[in-house]
């Protein structure tokens, strides 16, 4: 908080130099700003439509971003507008305007040294630039001499720039251009021609990348397309060398077959099981010998059906192999039918045989062996044209993963072509539909816009002040001129004791002071700090002890106060009926000597030892000095200056003594080796110097006899005063 008040005593000291400089300055600034052109703004809109769409098509582009390609569709138009090339091309059609008819502004001096040759040449480069699209060629002296006609004009490109605005409102589809200047016609002329130049050139911009995106697609396209082909020739070509015609259907037609073999394995591995239990059945009805009898007959039997048996198996092996044929079927059907005929007809061949149902179970038991036998050739014949079947598979498998691979090939590339295919068709179709960015809000010629000459004379007030408050903090930091007892005790570390402020006097009269002879403000608060200090200064000199205590009082430098601070301290003690000796202890300036009309010096106590007159009770004896180049040492040896000291602590309750200031350290160090407590005065508004710090430092360091300090000419809030440069201590 105490920073805070120095800052505001600061700031009120120099108080007339921050009001005036403020005021100055916006005196300064009314006049410049007063002599200033209106200023008429123009406005123009721009909007964009769906422009650009195509521009913006890529092939490996999606429409996932399609917010934030319209946001920045938006920024790169208005930095086009900006660009250095589009307001070339506004400045030419500016200056030629001016070249060849009522010019927008009055000429400048460059302006008016052209002749009309120079003028008609400068038309000429003008317009030449203007159909190339190109910038002035500075390295060439005429085009540099016209560059720098432009500028001495405010036509050039920064010129322009800095008085132009583009920028797109939140939340709408326009963009808006508007430019200040001090003629409204102008200021109309030059949005508008913006506005034609920027949509002539993205026009034409967007068209060109248009045509690029078309052609590019379109070779794109046929790219694919032959891809596409020479695959399918590929797929072709694979399944004519390896005889596939179908791989599904003949993937499909293999499994049937399987499936259809292993059923007809099924259905006669059963028949065989079946035939086998019923000639087992047969042979057990047969004795053993009867079964001899038959079987001797079973060879001649055999070799009368062995051709017929024959044909079965032939024609059921074509019957297998043709997949089934019906055809075959019945050729089977009518051998079987011959067979049966011929096993009828066996039994007449035995007739001499006795048992009368011996030839019917023979006959039927070679019935059953011939079903049997048939039954055994087609599961082996079926077996093996299972195993055909499943080779055939397998030889399918390998070409399968081929062609499955192959087909992949061609779809991804298909798809790919009818993606392409899609884009080039909704390229092609953009590129035929015209581009929809326009100038829906044209410029005119406004009126003036409100005048800002009353904001920037405030403004400018407000900125010289903000800068005198930050000059005079700058100045307040950086100044380290001690000049409250806060800051006195901050840089010293040592305890401040009191103060004294500055008062109006010019002679102090104590006595005055202590009877209300001096009853002003200003000094009853004088006589409340004596008071004050009086009480912490005997405070330290009670710790003490013995009665007749020396007091030291010195400073870091001469003019600081220490003969005031002295005499007022001993003054105080005179108030509460104590009997004081004021020893002028300082050879050098004796200013309480010159101050006091007293007889007793220090020069002759010291050599007689008589103190005439200090038979008083109550009061103030000042102890002078005869003043000269000398020290304490140099009177009389320290034995004696300490004898003689303390017969005056046993006459006197308080011994105050002025010494020198410790500029003459080896002066004043007589005087407080001699001394119980010592108190320093420090002048308020001075600086702790490197050497000043060495003297505090110096008392610090003399242990439990330095007590404090005594801020002195400490400078109150409002008018300066003069310092007080002696006291009236004796009447």
């Amino acid at each position: 908080m105490g920073g805070i008040e120095s800052f505001i005593f600061w700031v009120r000291k120099y108080f007339l130099t921050t009001v005036l400089i403020p005021v100055i300055t916006m005196v300064i600034t009314f006049f410049i700003v007063g002599n200033l052109p209106d200023s008429y703004r123009s406005e123009a809109q721009i909007t964009p439509g769906n422009m650009g769409e195509t521009q913006e098509l890529s092939v490996l582009s999606n429409n996932s971003a399609q917010d934030t390609r319209i946001i920045q569709k938006h920024v790169n138009m208005a930095e086009v507008m900006r660009s250095k090339s589009m307001l070339n091309l506004v400045s030419y059609q500016i200056m030629l305007h001016d070249l060849t008819s009522k010019p927008f502004k009055e000429k400048s001096p460059l302006l008016k040294q052209l002749n009309d040759h120079s003028i008609k040449h400068a038309a000429e480069i003008l317009r030449e630039k203007y159909a190339k699209k190109e910038g002035l060629n500075l390295r060439d002296t005429e085009q540099n001499r016209l560059y720098n006609v432009l500028q001495s004009m405010e036509y050039d490109d920064l010129s322009l720039k800095s008085s132009l605005s583009v920028y797109h409102p939140e939340d709408t589809d326009l963009i808006n251009i508007e430019y200040s200047s001090p003629n409204p016609d102008l200021s109309a002329f030059v949005v508008n021609t913006l506005s034609d130049e920027f949509i002539s050139y993205y026009t034409n911009l967007v068209k060109g990348d248009q045509r690029s995106s078309v052609k590019f697609l379109e070779n794109l396209v046929n790219q694919k397309s032959k891809t596409l082909q020479d695959h399918i020739a590929n797929l072709r070509s694979y399944k004519i060398r390896n005889r596939i015609l179908n791989l599904n259907e003949q993937s499909s037609q293999i499994m049937n077959q399987n499936a259809n073999y292993e059923l007809r394995i099924q259905q006669a591995e059963k028949d065989i099981i079946s035939f086998r239990g019923a000639i087992s059945n047969l042979d057990k009805r047969f004795n053993p010998e009867d079964r001899r009898n038959g079987e001797s007959t079973l060879p001649d039997i055999n070799q009368g059906i062995l051709s017929t048996r024959s044909e079965i198996h032939s024609l059921y092996d074509k019957y297998v192999q043709s997949d089934f044929d019906e055809v075959y079927k019945k050729s089977i059907d009518s051998l079987q039918r011959i067979q049966y005929t011929q096993i009828d007809s066996q039994p007449d061949k035995s007739i001499a045989n006795p048992l009368d149902n011996r030839p019917n179970l023979i006959q039927e038991r070679l019935n059953l062996t011939l079903q049997l036998d048939l039954a055994t050739y087609s599961l082996n014949s079926l077996k093996v044209q299972l195993a055909a079947i499943s080779r055939k598979y397998d030889n399918l498998i390998p070409h399968a993963n081929v062609i499955q691979a192959l087909d992949r090939e061609i779809e991804t590339v298909n798809k790919e072509n009818q993606d392409l295919l899609t884009q080039y068709n909704q390229a092609k179709m953009e590129s035929e539909y015209p581009v929809q960015l326009r100038q829906v809000l044209v410029a005119t010629p406004g009126q003036p816009e409100p005048s800002k000459k009353l904001q920037l004379v405030l403004l400018s007030g407000i900125l010289s002040s903000v800068i005198c408050l930050l000059v005079l903090l700058i100045m307040f930091y950086l100044d380290d001129r001690i000049r409250r007892p806060f800051e006195l005790a901050l840089a010293t570390r040592a305890p401040v004791l009191g103060f004294l402020h500055l008062v109006g006097n010019s002679t102090l009269d104590l006595k005055g002071i202590w009877r209300n002879l001096h009853g002003t403000a200003e000094m009853r608060e004088f006589k409340k700090q004596l008071r004050s200090t009086r009480f912490e200064v005997n405070k330290e000199l009670t710790i003490a002890g013995s009665r007749g205590s020396i007091l030291n009082i010195t400073s870091l430098g001469e003019g600081e106060g220490k003969t005031l601070i002295a005499a007022c301290i001993a003054y105080t003690y005179v108030m509460v009926s104590k009997k004081v000796l004021l020893i002028d202890g300082n050879f050098d300036h004796p200013s309480i000597t010159q101050n006091s009309v007293t007889t007793l010096f220090i020069e002759d106590y010291f050599d007689t030892g008589a103190i005439p007159g200090s038979n008083f009770s109550t009061g103030i004896m000042v102890m002078g000095n005869r003043g000269g180049d000398k020290s304490l040492f140099e009177l009389t040896d320290e034995n004696t200056i300490r004898e003689k000291l303390d017969n005056l602590k046993s006459i006197f309750d308080v011994i105050i003594v002025e010494t020198p200031s410790l500029e003459s350290l080896n002066k004043a160090k007589e005087w407080i080796s001699f001394s119980d407590k010592t108190l320093s005065v420090f002048q308020a508004g001075l600086s702790m110097t490197p050497e000043r710090k060495q003297y505090a430092n110096y008392l610090s360091a003399i242990n439990d006899k330095f007590i404090g300090w005594v801020l002195n000419k400490v400078k109150t809030e409002g008018k300066p005063v003069e310092y007080i440069e002696s006291a009236t201590v004796i009447d």
